[in-house]
């Protein structure tokens, strides 16, 4: 088996407010980087992966990310193998 490193994007569906993005661009706002129009925030899972090649360790993180990491009400996922 291969080891891949796995990096799993987790962000808030476009519908859902992002009160921690929406501070976020009110302080940036505020130290004068006012062309910074709205933030969201997400976040960033890296995982090391022992699979037999890249597409089964991209299948791996998927079902980790659906099953657990992401909350499908909330969020959509995207999953990146790196060499």
């Amino acid at each position: 088996m291969n080891r891949y490193r796995v990096v799993v994007a987790i962000r808030l569906k476009p519908e859902v407010l992002d009160p921690a993005g929406q501070a976020v661009a009110g302080v940036l706002d505020q130290m004068g980087m006012t062309g910074v129009e709205s933030v969201r925030l997400g976040r960033l899972v890296d995982l090391e992966v022992a699979a037999d090649g890249p597409e089964s360790a991209r299948a791996l993180a998927e079902a980790a990310a659906r099953r657990l990491l992401a909350n499908p009400v909330l969020e959509t996922f995207e999953v990146a193998v790196e060499p």
